[in-house]
């Protein structure tokens, strides 16, 4: 079925541009000034395809840049590069629908995607004339809504547990032996009679916060949907019985992801909860570092969040445009492109088997990070969408109450839970 530009824009108009979910994973930084001066459909006209995407820091000439415009002329035309801060992409793209000057082509943060889907401004990826097959299915999930792909995710980053190899070789920890909560519950307690500290994670009461906790949470098998149910229950008393029993320092509920990790380079933790986005400093480190998923309550990896970001491609009121579209995101899309993308943003594993196969041949070392975005969950997914960020404020506002004591678990979470009813019935 083919929507067209007119009915999509119905959809956007009187839209508040206002950012829906907040970055958690590694992103962007940087003025919010774009770096570009072309926007719109004007520009295409003249075989000229416009781009957007959230990395200010890649100015012209760099790789990034470089690559992008190679795409261009592998299709036969030129790519107009607009980069905007993370933030100010989503309000942008928001506004350039409403003003009918939508960019070709879109990358943002991967929640993003359901937030401009529901307007009307996408187009998808069936549309587009693009294949999703070979993309894995859990990372392509945070770009599908009502069983359509809007978008396609050039590479995903997620969370594990980085270790202090020389602090569990004190406490006799063999690191292979965590595999459940049981395990590494277990682990602290030997890390803490061995005179060191146990865990840092970011608690913080923004989205980080959730992101953090969405391992634990869905490691135990609960349901955003339902935030106060047994499951949710045991993820936030889990946390809760680190800090009293001081496996976890109360500095967590107040830790940002960057925070935490500077606590773990100090060397006096045998272990962060942080992400693919650290590999090169942890390889710096003072000491030797490795990597173990974060475990499920029952044992196995849990399900940890992915950040990273989509491809996404606007309605255009010229449709014959989308053929060139689908060719620059299929140049982006190869296995050696998404291994290019990975080592160029510190990381990002690739969406595709083939890619992961390339990358790893490249890096074996990564191959448990590989295994930790396998088993990942987008935030929107299971058709969230826009719900998502009213529900994520809850849980991480639930968490910040427990972990502070101003409320028990029980009733921080069944707090969360009416509130999250409310606001999304």
């Amino acid at each position: 079925m083919t929507r067209h530009l007119t009915s999509r824009r119905a959809g956007v108009l009187g839209l508040t541009a206002a950012v829906l979910v907040g970055t958690a994973a590694c992103g962007s930084s940087g003025s919010t000034e774009p770096s570009g001066d072309g926007t719109g459909s004007d520009a295409g006209a003249s075989g000229t395809y416009t781009w957007w995407d959230p990395y200010p820091q890649h100015t012209d000439g760099s790789d990034w840049a470089d690559r992008v415009a190679v795409c261009g002329e592998e299709a036969g035309v030129t790519i107009e590069r607009t980069a905007y801060d993370t933030t100010a992409l989503t309000n942008q793209a928001l506004l350039s629908a409403q003003e009918g000057t939508s960019p070709d082509i879109i990358l943002l943060d991967n929640p993003a995607v359901s937030t401009l889907a529901e307007t009307g401004m996408l187009t998808t990826m069936d549309e587009l004339g693009f294949d999703t097959a070979a993309f894995d299915e859990n990372l392509l999930a945070a770009g599908v809504m009502d069983g359509a792909a809007y978008g396609i995710p050039i590479g995903a980053n997620t969370l594990a547990l980085y270790y202090n190899q020389a602090i569990l070789d004190e406490a006799g920890v063999d690191p292979a032996s965590i595999t459940d909560w049981a395990s590494l519950t277990g682990a602290l307690e030997q890390v803490d009679a061995a005179g060191s500290r146990g865990i840092t994670f970011a608690g913080i009461g923004t989205e980080e916060g959730s992101f953090q906790f969405l391992p634990w949470f869905w490691g135990a098998g609960a349901d955003l949907r339902e935030l106060d149910s047994p499951e949710a229950l045991a993820a936030v008393e889990l946390w809760k019985g680190w800090l009293d029993e001081g496996y976890a320092p109360n500095s967590v509920i107040n830790n940002s992801q960057n925070t935490t990790w500077e606590e773990f380079l100090t060397g006096e933790f045998a272990f962060v909860e942080n992400g693919t986005w650290q590999v090169n400093s942890a390889a710096e480190a003072d000491f030797e570092v490795g990597i173990v998923q974060i475990p499920a309550q029952d044992g196995g990896g849990a399900p940890a969040p992915t950040g990273g970001e989509f491809i996404v491609a606007p309605v255009q009121g010229d449709e014959a445009r989308y053929d060139v579209t689908s060719q620059i995101v299929e140049c982006m899309t190869t296995p050696d492109g998404l291994v290019e993308t990975a080592t160029t943003f510190a990381y990002y594993i690739p969406p595709t088997e083939e890619g992961q196969e390339a990358l790893l041949e490249a890096s074996p070392e990564l191959e448990p990070w590989v295994e930790a975005v396998g088993d990942a969950r987008g935030r929107t997914s299971d058709d969230l969408g826009t719900d998502y960020p009213v529900i994520s404020e809850q849980l991480w506002t639930a968490v910040q109450n427990a972990l502070s004591g101003a409320m028990t678990p029980q009733e921080a979470l069944e707090q969360a839970q009416q509130n999250a009813e409310a606001a999304t019935s």
